[in-house]
C-alpha cells in the first residue's frame, strides 16, 4: 500500500516538472500560477517532498534545491572563495549638484550619521506610517500625476529608507574593463569631448591623439543574476527619490556641506540645493567594509516620498529628458515648445547644437560628472569599487556615467540612451565589444517608456509633454516578458520602480536572462547637418536622404569652388578668378576645366517617413 502512493506520488511530482512546475515552492519564470493557488500547492508538494520522495529518492534528488527558499542560498562557488561576496550597504550621503543658468555652481554634501537618524526620528517615524497608508493611482494616462506618487517598494514599507540595510552580492566571475588610464586627471575627460564634438567624433581623427587605456583587467561587478541583490540595486534606485525630512535647520541651510567652492555672497545669497530648487541627486550607499560604494542617481521627478511632488525638479527633469531621448529638441509638432534651437526645417536637424546643449555645464550629463567627482573625492577610486544604478532618467544617466569612467552599472527601465552616447563621443575601449562594458538594463515588455513604444500623437507621453522617441540601449538588455508571462498589457503604471520591485522581480522565480542589445537605430528618418567654414554640409559617411556624388575629381573641384562662392551674398572678383583661371584641383587626365560647375541636387519627391525617391536639379540657385 505504501509503496503504490510512493509510485504514484513520484508520478505526480514528474508530471509537475514535466509542466515547469518544481517541487520545493518554486515555479519556472514562464509558468507564473495565481496567488491564491501557491500557497496550497507549496504545502502539498513540501509534504510529498519530506514524507514520501525524500526517504525513497534521496540519491535522486539534488541536495542543492532542497531548501524551501532556493533564492536565499548561495551558489557554491561562494562557499569556495575566501572573498566574501555579500555586502550589506547603508546610506551614507546625499548629492546635490545644481542645474540650470543659475545653480549650476551649488555642490553641496548632506552626511547621514546616527546623530542625524537620531535628530529627525519623529519624522521617520511618521514617514514610515504613512508608506502603510498610501494609495496608489489608477488612471494610467497621466504620466504627470503617476511621478507624483509615492513609489518606495512594498516589499519596504516598513523600513526608513534612510537607514535601511540591503544586501548585494558580487558576481563571482569578475568582469573585464579597460579604461582611459588618465580618466581621473582634473580636466581630461572635459577637454577630450570637447575635441571630440569637435571633429564630430571622426574616428580617424581622434585615433591620431592616442588615447592611453589601462590594460584589461578583472573588476569586481554586481551579480545580476541573483535575485535579491537585483532588489536591492532597485530598491537604492527607489531610495533616490527620498525626499529630505524638512525642519528649521534644512531652512538655515545647517545640515549640508558645500563641496564645490561655491560660497553665498550679496548676490547668490539666495540659491537653494537640496530639494528646494532644481538640480541633480544622488544617494550614496557604502558597505560595511567600506571598500564598495553605489551610487543611486535620482530619476524625473515627482515619484518621490511623503513630501514630494512635481513642484521639485520637475520643470528641469523634464527638460533633460526631452534632450536626451528626443530626435531634435522635443520638436514634436508646431505647438510644442523646444528645449533647444536646432530645429531647422521639416525632420531636419542641426547635429552641432544637438551635441552643444548636451556637455551644457547646467545640463544633467555635466552633473552627474560632477557628482561623481565629488563622491571620489572622498572614496578614492584607486581603492574602492563604485557601482552605479538608478531608474528611469536615473538609469540612463547612470550608463552614461559608467560609459565615460568604465563603471559597473544597473539601470532600471531607462529610456534608450544609445543616441545620446553617439551624440556625447564617448570613449569606446578598444578590442573591448559594448555588450562588455558591465552596463545592464533591467526592464519589462509592459513598460511603454522602456520599449521604447511611448511617443505618438495620442501617446500619454507625448500628451504629458515628453518626447519619449528613442528605444536603443548600450550594454546587454535583460528584458521580464510579463506580457507573455503574466498577461500584462502595455501600461505607464508599470513603469514605476516598486511595480518591478514588488509585482515582477519577486514574483519570478529567475532573473531576466540578460543578451546583446540587437542592432538599433533611433530617429532613422531624421537627417542630421552639420555647419561649419571648413567643410561641405554633407556627412562623411553616405547619407541615404542625399544622391551620391560622382566619383570624378574634376566635379568635384568644380563643386567645391561652386560651394565656396555660394556661400557669400556677394562673391568678390578674386573668388571668381580663383574659380576659373586657378582651379583647386584638376584631374590627370585635363590639366584645366572650363565647363559650367554641376548644379545642387535636392529632393523633389519624398515618402511620409523622409526617404527621397526623386532627385533633380535645384533651380532656385
Amino acid at each position: 500500500m505504501l509503496v503504490g502512493f510512493v509510485f504514484v506520488s513520484i508520478l505526480l511530482v514528474i508530471g509537475l516538472e514535466s509542466t515547469g512546475i518544481r517541487i520545493y515552492g518554486v515555479w519556472n519564470k514562464s509558468h507564473v500560477l495565481p496567488e491564491n493557488f501557491r500557497e496550497p500547492m507549496n504545502s502539498v508538494l513540501l509534504w510529498i517532498q519530506d514524507c514520501t520522495i525524500v526517504p525513497f529518492m534521496g540519491s535522486m534528488i539534488d541536495d542543492s534545491e532542497s531548501i524551501a527558499q532556493p533564492e536565499q542560498a548561495e551558489s557554491s562557488s561562494a562557499h569556495e572563495s575566501p572573498v566574501k561576496l555579500t555586502n550589506k550597504f547603508q546610506l551614507k550621503h546625499i548629492y546635490h549638484r545644481g542645474t540650470g543658468p543659475e545653480n549650476y555652481k551649488v555642490h553641496r554634501r548632506l552626511d547621514i550619521t546616527p546623530e542625524y537618524l537620531k535628530k529627525h526620528e519623529a519624522y521617520f517615524d511618521s514617514m514610515v506610517d504613512s508608506l502603510h497608508k498610501r494609495d496608489d493611482v489608477e488612471n494610467d494616462e497621466d504620466l504627470d500625476e503617476i511621478y507624483r506618487q509615492l513609489d518606495w517598494p512594498k516589499v519596504h514599507a516598513a523600513t526608513n529608507p534612510f537607514s535601511i540595510q540591503l544586501p548585494v552580492k558580487t558576481a563571482a566571475k569578475p568582469g573585464k574593463s579597460v579604461r582611459l588610464k588618465e580618466r581621473h586627471k582634473p580636466g581630461f575627460l572635459d577637454s577630450y569631448l570637447s575635441y571630440a564634438m569637435q571633429v564630430k567624433g571622426n574616428t580617424k581623427i581622434l585615433n591620431r591623439i592616442n588615447l592611453e587605456w589601462e590594460d584589461e583587467t578583472d573588476i569586481p561587478i554586481p551579480d545580476v543574476g541573483d535575485r535579491d541583490s537585483l532588489i536591492s540595486l532597485a530598491t537604492i534606485s527607489s531610495n533616490a527619490y527620498v525626499r529630505y525630512p524638512q525642519s528649521d535647520d534644512e531652512k538655515n541651510k545647517l545640515d549640508w556641506i558645500d563641496v564645490g567652492g561655491w560660497n553665498p555672497d550679496e548676490d547668490n545669497g539666495e540659491i537653494e540645493y537640496g530639494w528646494d530648487d532644481v538640480g541633480l541627486r544622488g544617494h550614496v550607499f557604502v558597505s560595511e567594509d567600506n571598500k564598495t560604494v553605489i551610487i543611486g542617481i535620482k530619476g524625473t521627478s515627482g515619484a518621490a516620498l511623503p513630501g514630494g511632488g512635481s513642484e521639485e525638479t520637475a520643470p528641469s527633469d523634464k527638460t533633460n529628458d526631452n534632450l536626451l531621448f528626443s530626435c531634435c529638441c522635443a520638436r514634436v509638432g508646431y505647438m510644442w515648445t523646444t528645449v533647444c534651437d536646432c530645429y531647422e526645417k521639416t525632420y531636419t536637424c542641426n547635429q552641432d547644437c544637438l551635441e552643444r546643449e548636451l556637455v551644457r555645464k547646467d545640463r544633467y550629463y555635466q552633473a552627474t560628472l560632477d557628482l561623481y567627482r565629488n563622491v571620489s573625492a572622498i572614496y578614492s577610486p584607486e581603492t574602492t569599487d563604485i557601482w552605479v544604478t538608478g531608474h528611469s532618467l536615473g538609469g540612463a544617466l547612470a550608463s552614461l556615467l559608467g560609459r565615460t569612467y568604465g563603471l559597473p552599472t544597473v539601470a532600471f527601465e531607462s529610456p534608450g540612451e544609445m543616441l545620446a552616447t553617439k551624440r556625447l563621443h564617448l570613449p569606446q575601449p578598444p578590442g573591448l565589444p559594448r555588450h562588455m562594458e558591465n552596463i545592464w538594463h533591467i526592464g519589462h515588455t509592459a513598460d511603454p517608456i522602456y520599449m521604447g513604444v511611448c511617443n505618438g500623437a495620442s501617446s500619454s507621453c507625448n500628451i504629458a509633454g515628453y518626447a519619449m522617441e528613442t528605444a536603443c540601449h548600450t550594454g546587454k538588455q535583460c528584458v521580464y516578458d510579463v506580457v507573455t508571462d503574466m498577461g500584462w498589457r502595455v501600461n505607464l503604471l508599470h513603469h514605476r520602480i516598486h511595480t518591478v520591485i514588488d509585482d515582477i522581480i519577486m514574483v519570478y522565480n529567475r532573473t531576466a536572462t540578460c543578451i546583446q542589445q540587437p542592432p538599433c537605430r533611433d530617429c532613422f528618418n531624421w537627417r542630421f547637418t552639420s555647419h561649419d567654414d571648413d567643410e561641405g554640409d554633407e556627412p562623411f559617411l553616405p547619407n541615404p536622404l542625399k544622391p551620391k556624388k560622382p566619383k570624378s575629381s574634376t566635379i568635384e573641384s568644380n563643386t567645391r569652388s561652386y560651394n565656396s562662392t555660394s556661400t557669400y551674398s556677394k562673391p568678390t572678383c578674386t573668388t571668381v578668378k580663383s574659380s576659373t583661371t586657378k582651379p583647386t584641383k584638376t584631374s590627370t587626365t585635363t590639366p584645366t576645366d572650363t565647363s559650367e560647375p554641376e548644379k545642387p541636387q535636392k529632393c523633389l519627391k519624398r515618402t511620409w517617413y523622409g526617404w527621397c525617391t526623386e532627385w533633380g536639379d535645384d533651380d532656385s540657385i
